[in-house]
């Protein structure tokens, strides 16, 4: 007999299938992550198709079935109309939807990453952000997921001696999981060099206040550094 379920949950990815039915990814606060299959959602006369959508939090009802879950309904709770309105925000969007696709498994339950989401979102929902802030959130998304899921980096000393670093010699490597020395770097010249105010960024972005976040000032050259170390890190992790 199939199990009727209702949940809350954010829609981070959507596939067409067949003629008119649609899978949903969405990351509940009830069971993590589920896959739910809407069926013939795509037809003008579904109801289902006015309360999910991609980019949204919706309260829905699924059946437990023998090989999947098929949705029975669904009521928009919160709608980020304001992101699809953008191709900036749009494209941070689909980034932070990517990374959560990739680092988190189907059913594994978190209500921190959910509300991390949620924040994020929200914040790219309003109008008054400035699209040069947009990438900070994207930064801010995926260093939290990776603290959140274990892989925090030691940005304070070295990861590898724990001796202090120096200002002008300051190494990341994902190997060791965080900022090491020049003589650890020389051991692992895997390591790429880091300017001490991105570590400062980083570390800020760590604190996990969003809103001290995005009066960060970055230039151009934080931004290309900070995005080498992020797909390294991110490589490392999924490597793992």
């Amino acid at each position: 007999m199939a199990n009727c379920c209702r949940a809350s949950g954010f829609v981070f990815k959507k596939e067409d299938k067949s003629e008119a039915d649609r899978m949903f990814y969405i990351f509940t606060e009830e069971f993590g992550c589920l896959n739910v299959f809407a069926r013939a959602i795509r037809k003008m006369a579904s109801k289902l198709k006015s309360g999910i959508d991609i980019f949204s939090i919706s309260q829905i009802e699924f059946i437990q079935g023998k090989n999947k879950k098929t949705l029975t309904d669904a009521v928009f709770e919160k709608k980020f109309e304001n992101i699809k309105i953008s191709p900036k925000k749009f494209k941070i969007a689909n980034m932070i939807c990517q990374s959560l696709d990739n680092f988190v498994k189907e059913q594994e339950k978190d209500k921190q990453i959910f509300n991390l989401l949620k924040e994020c979102f929200e914040e790219l929902n309003n109008n008054c952000l400035k699209e040069e802030k947009c990438d900070l959130i994207y930064y801010y998304f995926i260093w939290n997921l990776f603290s959140l899921l274990g892989f925090k980096p030691e940005l304070r000393k070295c990861a590898n001696c724990f001796s202090k670093l120096e200002p002008v010699e300051i190494y990341f490597s994902a190997g060791y999981g965080g900022t090491v020395c020049k003589k650890c770097y020389k051991k692992n010249n895997s390591s790429q060099k880091i300017r001490q105010d991105a570590v400062k960024i980083l570390r800020i972005i760590l604190e996990k206040d969003i809103k001290k976040t995005l009066k960060l000032k970055t230039e151009e050259e934080f931004e290309v550094l900070l995005e080498g170390v992020t797909n390294n890190y991110s490589c490392h992790i999924i490597n793992k």
